[in-house]
C-alpha cells in the first residue's frame, strides 16, 4: 500500500523528533525536565516535541542542540525540517492571503529551470492560458477554497512567468489530455481564445505540446497533475495540498510516467487536428 503524502511528511517529522531524543539522550542522560529547565520552556514542551505532538521550529531545534552539546547537528536537522515543511503543503496555508503572492512564487522557479515537464490531466497547463482563462480559473480556485480575492493580481503574476517561452534557454514540454481541451472553465469565447492561442504556442522552439487522443490505448491511467522541474523537484497538485518531492527515486518515477504518457500523446499536425475540431465545436 502506497503510503499517502502527509503520512510521508508525518514520517519525516518523526525521525526528527526521535533524533532529537537521541541528542537528548547522549548528553549524559540529561532528562527532559532538565532540558525543559534549561531552554526555559514549559516542562512538557520537550516530551510534546519527542512524540511528535509539538513540531519544533528552527529556534527551538537550535537552543535544544546548544544546551545538549550538539550545535555541529544543528544544519543537518534544521534542513531535514524545511523539506518536511515543504513535503505536505495545504493550499488554504500557501494561499492564506490570496492566490498572487504563490504565483510570484512560482516565477522565481521558472527563473531557473532549463528542462519543464508539465502533465495536466484537468486545466490547460498555466504557463499556456490565456488571460481570459486563467481569470476564470483562478476564480473558481479563490471561491472554493474561501482564499481572499486577488485574482487581478494573481492573474498578471501568473501571466509573467510565460515570458520564458520567449527568452533564456528554457526548454517546456507539456502532456493534456484531450478532455481538457474539452472541459469549458469560463464560457465558449473563453474556451475558443485558449484554443486558439495553444495552436500559437505550439509553433515555438521552446514549446513541446503532446496531447493524449481520447481514445489512445492507454499504457499508463490518467492521474494528478503534476510539474517536474529539470530532475531535482517534482510539484503535485491535489485538491487540498501542493506535494513536492525531491526524493531521487520518486523523482525518477514521475519522469518514467511522463516518458511513458508522452509515447500515447501526438504531436504536430495531429495535435493541431485535435485542437481545430474542438475549436469548430465551439462554433
Amino acid at each position: 500500500m502506497r503510503t499517502s503524502p502527509s503520512s510521508s511528511a508525518q514520517e519525516a517529522r518523526k525521525v526528527i523528533a526521535q533524533r532529537l531524543r537521541e541528542i537528548r539522550l547522549d548528553a549524559d542522560n540529561m532528562t527532559a525536565r532538565a532540558l525543559a529547565k534549561a531552554a526555559n520552556w514549559h516542562e512538557s514542551k520537550v516530551s510534546k516535541i519527542e512524540h511528535g505532538r509539538t513540531v519544533p521550529s528552527e529556534g527551538d531545534i537550535r537552543q535544544w542542540c546548544r544546551i545538549c552539546g550538539a550545535e555541529d547537528q544543528v544544519t543537518e536537522l534544521v534542513t531535514a525540517s524545511r523539506a518536511a515543511d515543504l513535503m505536505y503543503v495545504e493550499w488554504k496555508r500557501l494561499q492564506r492571503t490570496g492566490l498572487r503572492q504563490l504565483q510570484v512564487t512560482k516565477i522565481r522557479m521558472y527563473e531557473h529551470v532549463r528542462h519543464f515537464r508539465v502533465y495536466c490531466s484537468n486545466v490547460i497547463p498555466g504557463l499556456f492560458q490565456t488571460p481570459a482563462y486563467a481569470e476564470a480559473l483562478l476564480t473558481s480556485i479563490a471561491e472554493f477554497r474561501a482564499a481572499p480575492n486577488d485574482v487581478s493580481a494573481a492573474v498578471t503574476a501568473r501571466l509573467e512567468r510565460t515570458r520564458f517561452l520567449h527568452e533564456g534557454n528554457h526548454r517546456f514540454a507539456a502532456l493534456i489530455e484531450e478532455w481538457v481541451l474539452r472541459s469549458r472553465i469560463g464560457d465558449a469565447e473563453v474556451m475558443a481564445g485558449q484554443l486558439g492561442h495553444l495552436l500559437a504556442i505550439m509553433t515555438l522552439p521552446s514549446v513541446s505540446l503532446g496531447i493524449i487522443p481520447q481514445r489512445a490505448g492507454r499504457h499508463l491511467w490518467p492521474i494528478e497533475a503534476f510539474n517536474i522541474f529539470d530532475d531535482s523537484l517534482v510539484q503535485v497538485e491535489l485538491l487540498t495540498a501542493e506535494i513536492n518531492v525531491s526524493q531521487p527515486g520518486e523523482i525518477a518515477q514521475y519522469v518514467a510516467g511522463f516518458n511513458r504518457l508522452s509515447r500515447m500523446a501526438v504531436y504536430g499536425p495531429a495535435a493541431r487536428q485535435l485542437i481545430a475540431g474542438v475549436l469548430t465545436e465551439l462554433s
